[in-house]
């Protein structure tokens, strides 16, 4: 069955929870989008462009999927505390517990905030990881800086705006509706500032500020689907990839630019995992190729372009419709090169990495089955 003949059978739907052994568990279907990734990524193998076969009988291409799950928190009691305050004057705060190093929840818990209470990401500052301000968190990993964390910030930030909205009623006349908008709020016909409504607040011995938690329950499920289309030499062992595409369902996305980067990163990490990165290791236990120079990470001449694709879903569980992605477009990477590489040559490879010293007599004894070739000898 190709990508592209796969169609979502109605045995799940979102939110249905999973079950082990007939009782119910926290993991659930908070959306579905395996069938859109599926088919994001079959359409674009098989339209194309890759790159071209290299001539020679010793070359072969064959074309290899492969698709994942993941967990959108780890099997823990994860826990997040988020807090956010209006400032004096009138932009706001938000201090949350977990960190960032590089995997973008700083921007996305911005936004979150800034949609929660009506106003732009230029009006809201964020303070995260120190704890002398901070709530507690359990950690950043695992996507729990986005799906728990997140969670915590958009639910303090909501429950500011309910806070500010019930004290500028006490303001308002009867009959006077009243709302909260970027910079201000108006009771009526009025409009009062957020710096004058913090004063009037203070004055009055009212906090504008919320604190939530949030925790790593119930969990919601992601997919990841690879597709690629490899080119084989059955003599030297040399594999190369003409084209590469990958589709993540991570819910509503947040930061497509930011994701975007996050999925090629992941993708050429896998692709890293399964080509190039060979940990070797001598009969008495010495690594013996300590250094990157001889342990292979890829770089840019190693890697096709990839085409990246989100599925259109939006989790029921997750902040604002978002699952999060973290380390997952990992997971497919390897299987899908080792299929293509099987459906290039029929030799099915299960061990890794994928690097012509390991894999090459595999493949050319395949190659002499099919071809009738046989090795030279030296007189």
């Amino acid at each position: 069955m190709t990508p592209l003949e796969f169609r979502r059978r109605n045995v799940v739907k979102p939110g249905d929870n999973f079950a082990v052994g007939g009782a119910p568990v926290d993991d659930c279907l908070g959306s579905y989008g395996l069938d859109q990734c599926l088919d994001a990524v079959g359409g674009a193998i098989e339209a194309g462009p890759s790159l071209p076969v290299p001539d020679g009988p010793e070359w072969s291409a064959g074309v290899g999927y492969a698709m994942s799950m993941y967990d959108t928190a780890p099997p823990t009691e994860h826990r997040s505390e988020a807090s956010v305050e209006l400032l004096p004057d009138g932009t706001y705060l938000v201090r949350v517990g977990t960190c960032e190093f590089g995997n973008g929840t700083t921007t996305s818990h911005l936004q979150f905030a800034a949609a929660a209470l009506g106003t732009g990401m230029d009006r809201v500052a964020i303070r995260h990881g120190d704890t002398a301000e901070s709530g507690w968190d359990t950690g950043a990993f695992a996507q729990t800086g986005l799906f728990v964390a997140g969670r915590a910030v958009a639910r303090a930030a909501q429950g500011l705006r309910d806070r500010i909205i019930d004290y500028a009623e006490r303001l308002a006349d009867d009959g006077e509706r009243v709302a909260l908008l970027a910079e201000s709020v108006t009771v009526g016909d009025r409009r009062i500032t957020l710096e004058e409504l913090w004063r009037r607040a203070d004055a009055d011995g009212v906090a504008l500020s919320q604190s939530r938690k949030a925790y790593g329950s119930p969990v919601s499920v992601g997919f990841n689907v690879t597709g690629v289309c490899a080119a084989v030499n059955s003599i030297t062992g040399e594999i190369r990839l003409l084209q590469v595409a990958h589709a993540v369902d991570a819910g509503r996305v947040i930061n497509p630019q930011q994701l975007r980067g996050q999925v090629e990163g992941g993708v050429t990490m896998g692709i890293g995992f399964a080509m190039t990165e060979w940990w070797q290791m001598d009969d008495r236990g010495t690594v013996r190729n300590p250094g990157i120079r001889m342990y292979r990470i890829p770089n840019f001449a190693d890697v096709p372009p990839i085409q990246v694709f989100f599925a259109g879903d939006e989790d029921t569980v997750g902040p604002f419709g978002a699952k999060g992605c973290a380390e997952s477009p990992i997971d497919p990477v390897a299987p899908a090169i080792a299929n293509a590489v099987a459906d290039a040559t029929g030799v099915r490879l299960r061990d890794l990495p994928l690097v012509p010293p390991l894999i090459f007599k595999q493949l050319y004894e395949a190659y002499q089955q099919r071809t009738g070739v046989v090795r030279m000898e030296p007189s």
